[in-house]
């Protein structure tokens, strides 16, 4: 008889989980497929790109120059999509950008991630001078512009792909850490932490067990913010010189190569990187606003 109850509540369980993926598979949308689609093209590409068989991106060869992209031209050639003023292929130097945009967005928002919740949870959990010393910094950076700010201290301590990496994680962490303080105040005076401290819970218990895996979501959304916008700031670095320096290809150093050109019709050096710039910050961007509406409970309310 155990055995002939167990098999039906399995069954109708079974049943929910399948209605309830059911649901949420109807609920996505087509923008949201074709945006993880193309993310995942494009990490795929840039991993690979060494062992696919692309050309060096940083080789160059004058003769030839300028080409149009393959399907443009009337003379035929191997190159997909032109070559930029030295001669350099537009295709190869496009998915090895991508490695290093990719590479900056989410390791900078891991850094920036990192230490704004470590700061958030200590300034809301401790209070006092703690809360008053991480305020008060955070307040000061938010008091100046950020691209003015990574630029003071990239021209410090130098341009080059780990420098700006550092740069742009350390100066990123206020968001997080506001949002995280501002969670752990109402956590903090909570029954479940209360009956933590009354059984004798350590602090740093109660922290890693009790307060940050309820504020852990709206971090991972917050994060799925900073990436596009991480690499946007690279892009904006890159173009004015202070980012990753030549000859590595970035997208920014790309656009700004190929933008004195653009007077005498040869778009295509800079249109390409543009266009990839945009299509992966809309896309992270679409994937975020899933995971908020997801992750977050007001948002889930709301709708």
């Amino acid at each position: 008889m155990a055995v002939a109850k167990v098999a039906p509540t399995r069954a109708s369980a079974a049943v929910r989980l399948a209605a309830g993926i059911a649901r949420r598979v109807r609920h996505v949308s087509v923008s949201l497929c074709l945006s993880v689609g193309f993310l995942a093209l494009l990490g795929a590409v840039s991993l690979l790109a060494p062992w696919i068989g692309l050309p060096d991106p940083n080789a160059t060869d004058l003769t030839h120059a300028m080409l149009l992209p393959s399907a443009l031209s009337s003379t035929p050639h191997h190159f997909l999509l032109g070559t930029d003023s030295l001669g350099r292929d537009v295709f190869s130097r496009l998915i090895y950008g991508g490695r290093i945009s990719l590479l900056v967005g989410f390791l900078t928002a891991m850094i920036a991630g990192l230490l704004g919740v470590a700061a958030g949870l200590l300034s809301g959990y401790y209070g006092g001078v703690a809360d008053t010393l991480l305020m008060s910094l955070a307040d000061v950076q938010l008091g100046v512009p950020v691209i003015l700010l990574m630029i003071g201290v990239i021209a410090v301590v130098g341009p080059g792909l780990w420098n700006l990496i550092i740069v742009l994680g350390v100066t990123g962490w206020v968001l997080f850490a506001r949002i995280t303080r501002s969670e752990v105040l109402s956590l903090r005076s909570t029954a479940f932490v209360e009956v933590a401290r009354s059984t004798g819970a350590t602090h740093g218990r109660i922290l890693w067990k009790h307060v940050l895996p309820n504020v852990v979501q709206s971090s991972i959304v917050l994060a799925t913010f900073t990436v596009p916008q991480m690499i946007l700031t690279e892009a904006a670095l890159s173009f004015l010189g202070l980012g990753v320096q030549p000859p590595t290809a970035t997208w920014g150093s790309m656009i700004a190569d190929g933008r004195r050109y653009l007077l005498v019709g040869v778009w295509w050096p800079s249109f390409f990187p543009g266009m990839m710039l945009f299509g992966t910050v809309m896309s992270i961007n679409l994937v975020g606003d899933w995971l908020r509406s997801h992750l977050d409970p007001r948002s889930r309310g709301a709708g």
